[in-house]
């Protein structure tokens, strides 16, 4: 009985992460479109769940869920490497969303234009300060 409740326990909580995830990126992507609305930013963005590095699994990797979070910045042209860079340092720059990625099982984060092929990613893990 006992592993037929830890398996129950496993189910609920993959569903409980499944809705959180979703949630986030709706919020994301909500916030995103308001911002360029509002002339915030310059860009609109929208974001995305995406198959993530293997390199950069940790414990809390999504792998069967898609452990990449993968923004694609619209700008109608091509952004510099630059511009991909400073999306990407904004977004590391909020500790709190990205603790919070990284507890939802995200481990990488990817930033592409809809113009050309610049694209990075960085390893989301690097960024959440554990013990400091």
């Amino acid at each position: 009985m006992a592993i037929l409740s830890n398996f129950w326990n496993r189910i609920v909580e993959w569903f409980e992460d499944r809705q959180s995830r979703t949630a986030l990126v709706r919020s994301f992507n909500r916030s995103a479109r308001e911002a360029f609305v509002q002339g915030i930013v310059p860009v609109m963005m929208e974001a995305k769940i995406v198959k993530g590095d293997p390199r950069y699994r940790h414990q809390f990797s999504k792998i069967l869920d898609g452990s990449g979070f993968r923004i694609k910045a619209f700008s109608g042209r091509q952004l510099t490497k630059q511009e991909v860079i400073n999306i990407g340092t904004t977004i590391l720059a909020n500790d709190v969303l990205v603790r919070r990625m990284v507890v939802l099982g995200w481990d990488t984060l990817q930033i592409h234009c809809d113009v050309g092929n610049h694209g990075c990613q960085w390893q989301l893990h690097d960024y959440i300060l554990i013990g400091g």
